[in-house]
């Protein structure tokens, strides 16, 4: 029953942030119009933009297929914290509250791993080195 809580944790937080966030923001990448987005580490709006695409589109989908879960958790929760406490920091709490609860899933789903019911599982990546192991889940 954990398994399939997972599974539905996973899946539906990362659909809703695949299709919520990353599609426009993927979109908003790929246009032919200028780019207007925020730059809060101050690394240039265009790689602000590609770094939350890559987390909130490509991560997300992973995520969803349960493929190198723990790795793909990694960008997601550093965006979702500087969503939350950087860009979002001064903001009042409502602003700043579904970054906030997506970053807590995201260290939940890190924590717990994917569950029997992922891609990870069936693959079963051999490797001796732990991390790469603990990593590929």
């Amino acid at each position: 029953m954990n398994d399939f809580a997972l599974l539905l944790l996973r899946t539906v937080s990362g659909a809703f942030m695949l299709i919520a966030h990353g599609l426009p923001k993927l979109t908003r990448l790929i246009s032919a119009g200028e780019i207007n987005f925020a730059d809060p580490l101050g690394i240039g709006t265009i790689p602000s933009l590609a770094l939350a695409v890559f987390s909130e589109f490509f991560c997300s989908a992973l995520i969803i297929a349960g493929l190198f879960t723990r790795a793909s958790l990694i960008p997601l929760i550093i965006t979702m914290f500087v969503a939350g406490f950087v860009y979002h920091g001064a903001d009042p709490f409502a602003q700043k509250e579904k970054a906030l609860l997506f970053l807590l899933i995201f260290v939940f789903l890190f924590i717990t791993g994917p569950g029997r019911y992922s891609l990870s599982r069936i693959i079963k990546i051999k490797s001796s080195n732990k991390l790469i192991k603990f990593l590929s889940e």
